[in-house]
């Protein structure tokens, strides 16, 4: 033995048993030319190998005391991996299955390659040449026979199972055409997939891994299998040897709620094997309810019961990423929005209290059709009881009335009733007398909304309010909206005069007069004391500003707003002189306003003539042509620099 047997174990374990079993017939058939070895003892060498497959692949293996330093291959799988490959495997195999004699015969030593005359290296190469040329075409004769024999023919048959008491589930695969075969590592499947690789499942079965072998029905479920396990590689192979150690026992595929959908609409309309822990019959996919019914039944005590067709809690209900499930007679059914609504709900209201049926006195039909027939939609159906038995104990539709006012500290304040039919009632009020059935839920949900809205309850005044300054003007803004299609909305007159304005400049003169140009702004429509604080606000990014009278000033997309704080900020100017009626400025500030006002979209601007007159000469095209350049530069400057100089002038002017 050239190698120590504790290196080859290691190999072999690392390589999981496909690999290795294929290592050992590579090495049997004599299909690894061993090219260049550095050999001291069975602890220390160095190897160097060809391997002849579908493709040539080099190998190379290092060894020192005992250790394995490095183990390589240019072959697919060992990129995939970084592990050991049949390849690399069944290049050492071959190494410490050789002789003496057959050490010397392939330029090996114990200390290095020996030199060996020119001619004899050359018989030795065109003989090996010519053994490689004949292996070569009798595998491609070999596998392009099995491979036409195979096209389109190889089925992949699911499975499922299913433990009634863990309600777990997984599918399994089998794969053949005449025999099938159980597929035992979903990963080794993928790796062969990805290379189209050979593979040889027994004695009826063996072919090329290639999609177009798989039969047409199939191509979902290989589709299927190469995701889920391209996924498992991934996250299994952290090092290098995790991927083998982890995933070599990987036979099925737990069907979770993430994947129960994309399985369903894979197998919909078709019958599977199915095994239950009991037996194992065929499971049918269909996509629709299955017949299970409540029902409120009257007993010969004058009492009530709602009772369902089947037993509910034998009934196995699985959810999806989308849709619920139900386990029936080896049926799958995919349920509709409407039962997982409604009979999904009676179903794990019956289980949570485990119990066949539900007993109802007289008086709790008030409560069935107030609290618990809108909770799951009305599913519960009369039978043999006349519709106006229980007629008076069904609410009629709730109506909602919402006042609104202000108190002294400009706080919302809400008065809400109920409404049914004629009834009116206050639902903060406890000594409230209600003779009618009422929806309780609906109450619930009405309640429920203006709590989201920010309203808080003042047990006091036996009313809502809404203090938070933002939660008003979310109120006012955009809420009020959804209340005044679902509400019944009244309002005080106190209430009417606050509102949500849009800060208004007006008309805007401008002029320039002596020298200087004058802005008129005193037609803002805000007060000018509050303005400032106003500015503030806006450059705080502020959504709103609450004026000292309750209104509110919206401080978005207002191109207003935005103009002033412009002005401000290009004129170098503080925001307290916005509080005076007129600005003055320098009159060279002239461009940059007149550009502001364009920019801005402000149209409703006053401007004298000397202002238009500063404006036209400005504009380029309008350079005055009788300013004359100085005759010593006149002939040195280029043309657009002549522009250049009368543009100075301009400004200079």
């Amino acid at each position: 033995m050239l190698v120590n047997s504790n290196i080859i174990e290691e190999l072999l374990d690392d390589a999981g048993y496909s690999r290795a079993e294929k290592a050992k017939r590579y090495a049997k058939e004599r299909k690894v030319r061993i090219m260049k070895t550095i050999y001291e003892d069975e602890n220390n060498f160095e190897l160097h190998g060809k391997a002849y497959g579908n493709d040539i692949y080099d190998t190379y293996i290092d060894v020192k005391n005992g250790e394995i330093q490095a183990i390589e291959c240019t072959c697919p799988d060992y990129y995939n991996t970084y592990g050991v490959c049949k390849h690399s495997l069944a290049t050492v195999l071959t190494f410490n299955n050789m002789q003496t004699d057959e050490m010397l015969h392939n330029n090996i030593t114990e200390t290095n390659v020996l030199e060996k005359k020119n001619q004899d290296k050359y018989n030795s190469f065109n003989q090996i040449v010519k053994t490689l040329y004949n292996e070569e075409l009798n595998e491609i004769d070999s596998n392009l026979e099995v491979e036409l024999k195979n096209k389109g023919t190889i089925k992949i048959e699911p499975q499922i199972i299913y433990d009634k008491f863990t309600r777990e589930m997984k599918i399994e695969f089998k794969i053949g055409n005449k025999r099938m075969y159980k597929l035992k590592n979903l990963a080794e499947f993928y790796v062969r997939m990805i290379n189209k690789e050979f593979y040889k499942y027994g004695d009826k079965l063996e072919f090329v891994h290639k999609k177009e072998n798989f039969t047409e029905e199939s191509q979902p479920v290989l589709e299927f299998i190469l995701r889920y396990a391209e996924m498992l590689i991934m996250a299994q192979n952290v090092s290098r040897y995790s991927y083998y150690e982890s995933t070599s026992k990987q036979t099925s595929i737990p069907v979770t709620s993430t994947i129960l959908d994309e399985i369903f609409d894979m197998l919909k309309h078709k019958k599977i094997p199915f095994e239950n822990g009991i037996k194992i019959t065929v499971l049918e996919f269909k996509e629709e309810d299955p017949d299970i019914r409540f029902e409120l039944v009257k007993t010969k005590a004058g009492k009530y019961k709602i009772k369902s067709n089947k037993n509910a809690l034998g009934i196995n209900t699985l959810d999806g990423k989308k849709y619920t499930y139900v386990f029936e007679d080896d049926i799958l059914y995919r349920c509709s929005d409407k039962f997982k609504k409604s009979t999904k709900k009676m179903i794990e209201l019956f289980k949570s209290e485990y119990v066949y049926e539900l007993d109802l006195e007289k008086e709790d039909l008030q409560e069935l059709y107030g609290v618990m027939m809108p909770q799951v939609d009305n599913c519960i159906k009369l039978k043999g009881i006349d519709e106006k038995e229980v007629e008076e104990y069904k609410p009629k539709k709730l109506g909602v009335k919402m006042y609104l006012d202000y108190d002294k500290n400009d706080y919302i304040t809400s008065d809400i009733r109920f409404c049914y039919g004629d009834e009116e009632f206050n639902p903060l009020d406890e000594n409230a007398q209600i003779k009618v059935p009422r929806n309780l839920m609906d109450e619930n949900k009405k309640l429920n909304i203006l709590m989201k809205t920010g309203f808080m309850t003042d047990y006091e005044n036996k009313r809502f309010i809404l203090p938070k300054e933002e939660d008003i003007y979310n109120f006012l803004s955009s809420d009020i909206e959804y209340y005044m299609k679902n509400f019944e909305v009244l309002a005080t007159d106190n209430f009417k005069t606050k509102e949500i304005r849009k800060p208004k400049i007006g008309t805007i003169g401008i002029k320039v007069e002596n020298n200087l140009l004058s802005v008129d702004l005193s037609k803002i429509n805000v007060d000018k004391q509050e303005l400032q604080d106003i500015m503030q606000k806006y450059k705080l990014k502020k959504k709103y500003y609450r004026l000292k009278n309750g209104d509110f000033i919206d401080l978005e997309e207002s191109h207003d707003i935005e103009f002033l704080d412009k002005l401000v900020t290009g004129m170098d100017l503080d925001y307290t002189d916005l509080e005076k009626e007129e600005i003055r400025l320098p009159v060279n500030r002239t461009l940059y306003l007149n550009e502001l006002l364009k920019k801005q979209e402000i149209s409703n601007v006053s401007k004298n003539s000397e202002f238009k007159k500063i404006v036209e000469n400005m504009e380029h095209d309008n350079i005055n042509e009788e300013i004359f350049i100085p005759e010593n530069m006149d002939k040195i400057l280029r043309d657009y620099q002549k522009t250049g100089f009368k543009w100075l002038e301009v400004l200079d002017e």
